[in-house]
């Protein structure tokens, strides 16, 4: 993918896809099984231009905090996209990553029935969250706002 329209440096195309964009694409890709490859083009000189620097660096402030939900995970465990975002896996850990946060304060994942030993924020491990399974799936209680506004990871950490 590119961070622009165009491959390589082009002087002329400023249309560049905004930081959040691209973070939401590694995350979509990881979330069904693939590997994100963003095309980075350096001008004549060698130099990578502002905007690529910037947005690599908010993938990378992203990635210091949430890596683990993507690197070494595969495609999460449902067979249709999720309504708020996406989620990948690990064995024994399934990382959600929301994009649409609840304004009720309760996520819903449908049809997850996996036995839940712990949930927790990534970015915040030490503060669990409550679950509750019912016959539509799992209830997950989260704080009243997002964390992170682009894509807040929650780890559900399940018996392998």
């Amino acid at each position: 993918m590119t961070m622009n329209n165009t491959w390589g440096y082009k002087s002329y195309d400023d249309n560049w896809k905004p930081a959040d964009v691209l973070i939401r694409n590694v995350i979509d890709t990881a979330s069904k099984g693939g590997n994100y490859l963003l095309n980075v083009g350096p001008t004549s000189e060698g130099v990578i231009p502002a905007p690529s620097v910037e947005r690599l660096a908010a993938i990378g402030k992203w990635m210091k905090v949430n890596g683990d939900a993507i690197y070494g995970t595969t495609a999460g465990p449902f067979k249709t996209q999720l309504p708020w975002g996406r989620a990948t896996s690990k064995t024994g850990k399934l990382y959600l990553h929301v994009f649409n946060w609840p304004a009720d304060g309760v996520l819903n994942v449908p049809g997850y029935s996996a036995n839940v030993e712990h949930a927790y924020l990534l970015a915040d491990p030490r503060t669990p969250l409550t679950t509750e399974a019912d016959a539509a799936g799992l209830r997950i209680r989260v704080p009243a706002a997002a964390p992170d506004p682009v894509a807040t990871v929650i780890v559900l950490e399940t018996k392998s």
